[in-house]
C-alpha cells in the first residue's frame, strides 16, 4: 500500500518508516500537518496514519480538511491521547481504526492487513467512463487498460477530476493544483479542458456553467 505518515516524533518516525518497509508498503512521511495537507493535494494514498497532536495543524483538523474537500482516504490514527472524549471525536471524523501510544508495530502492521483486506482501500485505477480509467499509482489514463499518452498538464486535469469523482472541481482548485495557483483567468483554465476533451475518444468530463467541471460516473451492475 502507498501510506502517509504524519508523525513529528523523529524517532517514531523513522522506527515506524523502517518497519513498513520491511512489510511492502511504500511510505512517505512528513512532521507537520500543513505538509502533510500539501502532500496528499499532490500525490495519491491508499491510507493515512495520523498523529493527533502535531506542529501546525492537528491530525483531527488534517481530516476535517479532507472531508471538506471530499478528499476521503482510509485513515488510523495514533496518539497517546486516551481520553475517551477525544477517541470518540477520532471515529466521529470518519477514522478506520485508532491505536494508542506506546504500540507494539507488528499492531499497526495488523490494523493496516485488515483494512486493506476490506473493501475500504480504493482501487487504484479508478473507472471514469465505460472505457477510461486513470491509475492513480502511475498517474496513468487508460483507455480499455491501454495506456493514452497526454501532457503533463492534462495528465494533472484527469488526476484532480478522478480525485474529486462524482464531485465539482472549481477553477479556483484547478489553478491551485494544475497551475500552482498561478494568475489566471477562467478561460485559460477552459481552453486547457477542451483541449483535453478534443484527443480524449469518450466525452466524460462534464463542463457546470460558471463553476467548473466534474467526472460523474457510476459503473453499470
Amino acid at each position: 500500500m502507498k501510506i502517509l505518515l504524519l508523525e513529528d516524533d523523529v524517532m517514531l518516525n523513522r522506527a515506524i518508516i523502517q518497519y513498513l518497509q520491511t512489510t511492502n508498503h511504500s511510505v512517505r512521511t512528513t512532521r507537520d500537518g500543513t505538509n502533510c495537507l500539501r502532500i496528499i493535494e499532490e500525490e495519491d494514498f491508499e491510507l493515512l496514519i495520523l498523529d493527533i497532536n502535531v506542529p501546525d495543524i492537528n491530525g483531527f483538523e488534517v481530516l476535517e480538511a479532507l472531508h471538506a474537500k471530499n478528499i476521503l482516504i482510509p485513515t488510523i490514527f495514533i496518539s497517546a491521547l486516551i481520553d475517551i472524549e477525544e477517541i470518540s471525536r477520532a471515529f466521529e471524523l470518519g477514522c478506520y481504526d485508532y491505536l494508542k501510544k506506546p504500540f507494539h508495530l507488528k499492531e499497526l502492521t495488523l490494523r493496516i492487513n485488515k483494512i486493506s483486506q476490506s473493501q475500504i482501500v480504493p482501487k487504484q485505477n479508478k473507472q471514469l467512463s465505460d472505457s477510461y480509467s486513470f491509475n492513480t499509482n502511475t498517474l496513468t489514463l487508460l483507455y480499455n487498460n491501454v495506456a493514452h499518452t497526454l501532457p503533463k498538464r492534462q495528465i494533472q486535469i484527469i488526476q484532480l477530476l478522478a480525485r474529486h469523482k462524482n464531485s465539482a472541481v472549481n477553477y479556483d482548485m484547478f489553478r491551485e493544483f494544475v497551475w500552482q495557483d498561478d494568475d489566471i483567468d477562467n478561460a485559460t483554465i477552459r481552453a486547457e479542458v477542451n483541449r483535453l476533451k478534443k484527443v480524449i475518444k469518450e466525452d466524460f468530463i462534464t463542463n457546470i456553467r460558471g463553476l467548473g467541471y466534474m467526472i460523474e460516473y457510476i459503473k453499470k451492475e
